[in-house]
């Protein structure tokens, strides 16, 4: 059974870090390019950045370039997030999904994998 679990989320204020992680299980995790998307309360769901396990490459929204890393560790199956900088717009649940992709694309429909999301709140 594949399981995406995401973890770290909480309350920062602005300007401040924050971790996620995502716990993978129950595929191959080389195989796949895990992706960050978050939803900001009456908003669509949107790309933040993904990775290619393959490889290490990736690829980042505008929005939080230069802000935000993503990572991973094959050996654990886990990917993060680290986020930096943190704004009030940054403010949303973080999903991590999993694609059997070669293709660095924030686009959810190739996504076949989704984790039940952490929610991050950055007060002002």
């Amino acid at each position: 059974e594949v399981q995406l679990v995401e973890s770290g989320g909480g309350l920062v204020q602005a300007g401040g870090s924050l971790r996620l992680s995502c716990a993978a299980s129950g595929f191959t995790f080389d195989d796949y390019a895990i992706a960050w998307f978050r939803q900001a309360p009456g908003k669509e769901r949107e790309g933040v950045s993904c990775i290619r396990n393959s490889d290490g490459s990736t690829y980042y929204a505008d929005s939080v370039k230069g802000r935000f890393t993503i990572s991973s560790d094959n050996a654990k199956k886990a990917v993060y997030l680290q986020m930096y900088s943190l704004k009030p717009e940054d403010t949303a649940v973080y999903y991590c999904a999993a694609s059997r992709t070669r293709h660095l694309l924030l686009v959810q429909p190739i996504y076949n994998y989704w984790g039940q999301g952490t929610p991050v709140t950055v007060s002002s």
